[in-house]
């Protein structure tokens, strides 16, 4: 029996999207913190979505695709995370901020939130060929739950929350919001690896280095290469 080409084509929907943004959460965090972040195998419909207590951080996103990301965050959870990343940059715990309150928690989970989203974006354009922009993540500290919507309009939304665990197996949420879209494969294309800007920085620093001598160096060097030339001409 002969497929068609509806039948036979690979198709990238709202739960592939999701995994997508699950695992540049897990891959930014984990990096980040140096502690193993998971995410749930199981996923939740839901209506709307929502910033809740004690840390909400939500970010829009527009282009081929529209959408709202949103990550909540316990006091526990928000500390932990900080903590892990601040001490991995080599700050002493005696100077870190002792509690999620604090506006330096805030910064430096709208930091990560932006890494998460921006490692996102760069899949998407690899991956489904298309581009997505972002606005700049924004850091709430709440005392209630506030329901958000998406500022555009979505003619089929669909959403969707996931369970996260960091490594002393506290909880976060992801909740994402899009307009219910496919993605179908026309045709074969190479999916290019991302490219770390830390190890472009590395190798362009040791080209540079390799390629740059100190003038005592070259000194020496042309020094060597006189004496080379005198002993071969005597014969030595």
């Amino acid at each position: 029996m002969v497929k068609t080409w509806q039948e036979s084509a690979v198709v990238y929907g709202t739960e592939d999207i999701l995994t997508s943004l699950c695992n540049s959460v897990t891959r930014v965090l984990t990096a980040a913190t140096q502690c193993p972040i998971h995410y749930s195998g199981m996923v939740q419909r839901i209506t709307k979505t929502c910033l809740k207590p004690d840390i909400g951080c939500f970010v829009l996103f527009d282009g081929g695709f529209s959408g709202l990301v949103v990550l909540n965050f316990s006091a526990q959870t928000a500390m932990e995370l900080y903590e892990s990343y601040m001490l991995h940059m080599g700050m002493p715990k005696s100077e870190l901020a002792l509690s999620h309150t604090s506006d330096e928690v805030s910064n430096i989970m709208g930091e990560l939130m932006n890494q998460i989203v921006g490692d996102f974006t760069g899949k998407v354009r690899r991956e489904l060929q298309t581009n997505i922009t972002q606005n700049q993540p924004k850091m709430l500290v709440l005392s209630k739950q506030v329901v958000l919507s998406v500022d555009t309009q979505l003619d089929q939304p669909e959403s969707r929350r996931v369970t996260f665990y960091t490594g002393r197996n506290n909880i976060f949420y992801l909740e994402l919001a899009i307009d219910r879209t496919e993605f179908i494969k026309l045709h074969d294309f190479e999916v290019h690896e991302a490219i770390s800007p830390d190890e472009v920085i590395a190798q362009a620093e040791a080209q540079r280095g390799a390629s740059q001598q100190t003038p005592a160096a070259a000194q020496a060097a042309q020094e060597l290469s006189d004496q080379d030339a005198l002993l071969k001409s005597l014969g030595m």
